[in-house]
């Protein structure tokens, strides 16, 4: 192994244990000790590689913000129809959450008020669905009467979005099975008649599992 690989793979494990810590304890109370322990490695690799716990934050909110775009971006280029595709962005993005600690914890740091970037994925997030609902009406597949736009896109955020809050205390509320609740009663109120018939509140089988952070080790 060369001098830069080690180097990547210390910084690799010093940001899944970041992540660990993060997640575990929040941002405030995560302690750098805690984090080059977990890593396996000494208090000085670690501050080689980052000048301090904030420097390591703002690495695991960059690791999280790759991996969920990737996602989004794979999801997109299936070519399914807009209403598709927002669901079975959410099941991706929902099952990265649920799998990998880093994009877990990056994103919670990239929400909360203290956040060290100009990053919010939430914020992302409701741009995502934005866009994909003015694609379904472009394409004709939203149902009439459903309100305006807006009102539509705060429904399917603040559902989504909720889900990812409560799972916090409670893995299941991200399971494939409460997503696939969630879509099973937001596509009636939102997919015009003739549309309904082949959406899959389930994701689409076409659609193939997010690749999780690289492991260390």
């Amino acid at each position: 192994m060369t001098k830069q690989e080690r180097a990547t793979r210390t910084r690799d494990a010093l940001i899944k244990s970041a992540a660990r810590e993060f997640d575990q304890h929040g941002y405030t109370l995560a302690k750098l000790s805690a984090i080059s322990a977990g890593a396996g490695v000494s208090p000085g690799a670690l501050h080689f590689h980052f000048d301090n716990k904030a420097a390591i934050a703002t690495a695991v909110e960059s690791e999280a913000t790759t991996a969920l775009r990737r996602t989004a971006r794979i999801v997109y280029r299936q070519g399914s129809n807009a209403l598709q595709n927002l669901a079975d962005t959410s099941h991706s993005l929902a099952r990265l959450l649920r799998e990998d600690i880093v994009v877990r914890a990056g994103f919670r740091l990239s929400c909360s008020r203290g956040s060290r970037t100009d990053l919010n994925l939430r914020q992302e997030w409701q741009s995502c669905v934005q866009q994909r609902l003015a694609e379904a009406a472009d394409e004709g597949l939203l149902a009439a009467g459903h309100g305006g736009q807006q009102d539509v896109v705060r429904t399917v955020v603040a559902s989504t979005v909720g889900l990812e809050a409560l799972c916090r205390d409670n893995d299941e509320w991200l399971s494939p099975d409460t997503v696939t609740s969630l879509w099973r009663t937001l596509l009636p109120m939102l997919a015009a008649p003739g549309t309904l018939a082949g959406l899959e509140p389930a994701g689409s089988s076409t659609v193939p599992a997010p690749r999780a952070h690289a492991p260390v080790g």
